[in-house]
């Protein structure tokens, strides 16, 4: 049996009742320490960058989890679908088979979403919110709210939305490229209707990119982080924080045999996250940067470039066909997911250093990213 990517987005028919019974196991603990317990001496070193620890030296995740939280909503879509007549009235040639609305009726689908400005700014997946007729967010106490699409990015995975409120409880951006391999991670959404659920993981692999985001026939833009924290449909669009509760990722799509979660999910890094809607609120459309080559990976797992068309960012800088590039803003270049977070955080016009290995020489070489006509000029919508 094949694997598949599962978009952790739950869908719930209107007129259609499901119910389920959920078994559940409560663990009591003792010995309670206060979330300003200081770092042991045995993990000062490598975990200082936890907020707490317990009398065993795990991490204590309380702090993060119980403010967090507060800030992940419910995003739920209106969307009408067709509706096809039933094949009794196909067979006999009888008109009407169909609702009294046009053809279509509607359907309701819900995923999450992480409050990250005090003014109602809200962002979750695409997938969440793309082809809806209305949005409606609920917040963690009940209130709900009708919300509208500020953008949304299908390359990214990535969207906005906006509800009319103030003084609202916003979740801070934290730094996804300084997670650590095997750091503790939080998972918080609403998966199968199960408002506020947090569970926890560690970060398995970063930069990973599984072929699964396209956009009219190209790739998208993937970098995800990995995770083994338990995400379900129903969490796409919610946080994935670190143990300081910061946001330094939205959880997006599993891979899975049965459609549920079986061990690895995945998250779009705080990098891509925070430029996708400082651009949508800025400008209501991503500023994509293009550098202007085509490449290989070798059999060694370099990055060679093998074409460099005329015209493009990578051509007037002087890069040539066989180099061997290395390194982008001084990050080491082991992927091509490495390379597509890289420019994700760019615009049209800004410059980044490149390191590239032509024979036996390291040059360094600026370029100047350019837009997808050849331009340094941002795009408006």
């Amino acid at each position: 049996m094949k694997n598949k990517i599962v978009f952790a987005a739950a869908v719930v028919v209107v007129a259609a009742v499901v119910s389920a019974s959920v078994a559940w196991m409560v663990a009591q603990f003792t010995d309670y320490q206060p979330l300003d317990r200081a770092p042991s001496s045995e993990f000062a070193g490598a975990g200082a960058h936890f907020t707490a620890y317990t009398a065993d030296g795990y991490p204590d995740l309380t702090y993060a989890a119980e403010n967090a939280v507060k800030a992940v909503v419910s995003v739920i879509k209106t969307e009408e679908i067709p509706v096809r007549s039933h094949p009794f009235f196909d067979f006999f040639g009888i008109q009407g088979g169909q609702d009294q609305q046009g053809g279509l009726r509607q359907q309701t689908s819900g995923g999450s979403g992480v409050i990250i400005s005090e003014d109602g700014y809200i962002v979750t997946n695409h997938h969440v919110v793309v082809n809806a007729s209305k949005l409606t967010v609920k917040l963690p106490d009940g209130k709900t709210y009708d919300a509208r699409l500020v953008g949304t990015d299908e390359a990214t995975e990535v969207a906005l939305v906006k509800i009319d409120e103030r003084g609202l409880p916003a979740l801070r951006f934290g730094s996804s490229d300084e997670l650590r391999l095997g750091e503790w991670v939080l998972a918080i959404g609403n998966p199968y209707e199960l408002r506020s659920t947090i569970t926890a993981g560690i970060v398995s692999a970063k930069a990973r990119s599984l072929g699964v985001i396209q956009t009219a026939g190209n790739a998208g833009v993937e970098a995800f982080i990995q995770t083994d924290a338990a995400v379900n449909p129903g969490n796409s669009g919610g946080a994935l924080v670190n143990a300081a509760g910061e946001l330094v990722g939205i959880n997006t799509l599993i891979l899975s045999r049965t459609g549920s979660y079986s061990g690895y999910s995945f998250a779009v890094p705080e990098t891509i996250v925070r430029k996708v809607v400082s651009d949508l609120r800025e400008y209501g459309v991503v500023q994509r940067a293009i550098i202007g080559i085509s490449y290989i990976v070798d059999d060694e797992n370099r990055i060679v470039v093998r074409e460099v068309p005329k015209g493009g960012a990578a051509h007037a800088a002087g890069v040539e066909a066989g180099d061997i590039l290395t390194h982008i803003d001084g990050r080491e270049v082991t992927s091509s997911a490495v390379i597509a977070e890289a420019l994700s955080q760019k615009r049209p016009g800004d410059r980044i250093k490149i390191s590239i290995k032509r024979g036996e020489k390291v040059k360094q070489i600026e370029v100047v990213l350019r837009n997808s006509a050849g331009k340094s000029e941002l795009l408006t919508r």
